[in-house]
C-alpha cells in the first residue's frame, strides 16, 4: 500500500460555513492514516466571481492517504454530497467544496482531475491556510509555497479560528 501526502482545500459560505468545515474535517479523518491530519486555521474570504453571495470561510487540510487519485477525488465529492452540495452555478454558492490541491509531487491531467489544482497559486484562500500546516512547501513546480504569498494576499483573509 503506497501512502501519499496530500492537501486538500475547504471552503463553504451557506448553511453554517463553520459548521460544515468542522464536519468535513471530520469526515477527512476516515481517509487519513491514523493521526496523520492536520487543519489549518479557519479564514474569512471575498467570493470569486460576480455572485452575489455570502463570504466563504476557508481552510486547508493535509493527511497521508493510501487512496488512489481517483479514488480519492471520489471520496471527496461523496463528503461533498452528503453536506447537500449542489453544482448549479460556477463560482456560486455552497454548503461545502473540497478541492485536492496537491498529490504529492505528481502532476495529473485527467478528464476528471488536475493536480495541482489549477487555481491555487493566485488565491489567497489556498495558499495562506496551506502555509499554516506545510510552511516549508515546495510545489511540484520547484517553487517554494512561501515566495508565492504576499503582504495582499494575508490581508485579504480574516482568521476565524486558529486551529493550527
Amino acid at each position: 500500500m503506497q501512502a501519499t501526502q496530500v492537501y486538500v482545500a475547504l471552503g463553504a459560505n451557506l448553511a453554517n460555513p463553520t459548521q460544515q468545515l468542522d464536519d468535513a474535517v471530520d469526515a477527512l479523518k476516515r481517509l487519513a492514516l491514523d493521526g496523520s491530519l492536520s487543519v489549518s486555521s479557519y479564514y474569512r474570504s471575498k467570493p470569486m466571481g460576480d455572485v452575489v453571495q455570502p463570504d466563504y470561510v476557508n481552510a486547508v487540510a493535509g493527511f497521508i492517504t493510501s487512496l488512489q487519485p481517483v479514488e480519492l477525488l471520489d471520496a471527496l465529492q461523496a463528503i461533498e454530497q452528503q453536506h447537500g452540495r449542489v453544482r448549479i452555478e460556477h463560482w456560486g454558492p455552497r454548503t461545502l467544496d473540497l478541492d485536492l490541491l496537491l498529490y504529492g509531487q505528481q502532476h495529473i491531467n485527467e478528464p476528471r482531475l488536475t493536480v495541482p489544482h489549477y487555481g491555487m497559486k493566485q488565491r489567497s484562500f489556498v495558499l495562506v491556510p496551506l502555509a499554516d500546516i506545510a510552511p516549508t512547501l515546495t510545489l511540484p513546480c520547484n517553487t517554494s509555497l512561501e515566495s508565492l504569498i504576499s503582504v495582499a494576499m494575508r490581508d485579504e483573509l480574516q482568521k476565524l479560528i486558529d486551529l493550527s
